[in-house]
């Protein structure tokens, strides 16, 4: 088992943070690697997703821990056959809150290798995992602080 956490304090409440995190669909946005993503059934714990990563193929999530605003976790499997279906990742996303107007957000990825070839090539990419995890908390700072834009009169 492979385990990298990063953490940063977003200025930001944690229901602006919790908004982006919690929906799948934004995940393209902010998470390193994902391109496209999608609810399949569901809402909330035992939510099912498919998550299109950048390289490789199409992978099946499944939330396996929901607490708003403070925690969404998901486990992912490949799709296909073989050894590399038998991998598997959790992802956690925890929030609390840090005062009145930010949040401290922990990205926590564990990894499963499907054998000792794949847990030796995992071990070797750790480094790049971990700079890819601080790169989707700069994404996420930079979504969840975003203001609304004004309102515009209307004529």
């Amino acid at each position: 088992m492979m385990l990298i956490e990063r953490s940063v304090r977003v200025a930001a409440n944690i229901e602006a943070v919790w908004d982006v995190v919690q929906r799948a669909e934004r995940l393209p946005a902010w998470l390193s690697g994902v391109r496209q993503a999608e609810v399949l059934s569901g809402e909330g714990f035992g939510r099912r997703q498919r998550v299109r990563v950048i390289r490789g193929p199409a992978v099946d999530a499944e939330v396996i821990a929901y607490q708003a605003p403070t925690l969404i976790a998901w486990r992912e499997r490949t799709e296909g056959s073989g050894a590399r279906a038998e991998a598997r990742t959790e992802v956690y996303v925890e929030l609390a809150p840090d005062g009145d107007d930010a949040t401290e957000v922990r990205l926590i990825m564990v990894r499963w290798p499907a054998g000792p070839i794949s847990g030796a090539l995992l071990r070797w990419g750790m480094r790049r995992v971990g700079a890819n995890l601080e790169g989707s908390l700069n994404r996420l700072t930079g979504l969840a602080t975003v203001s609304p834009s004004p309102a515009v009169p209307v004529g």
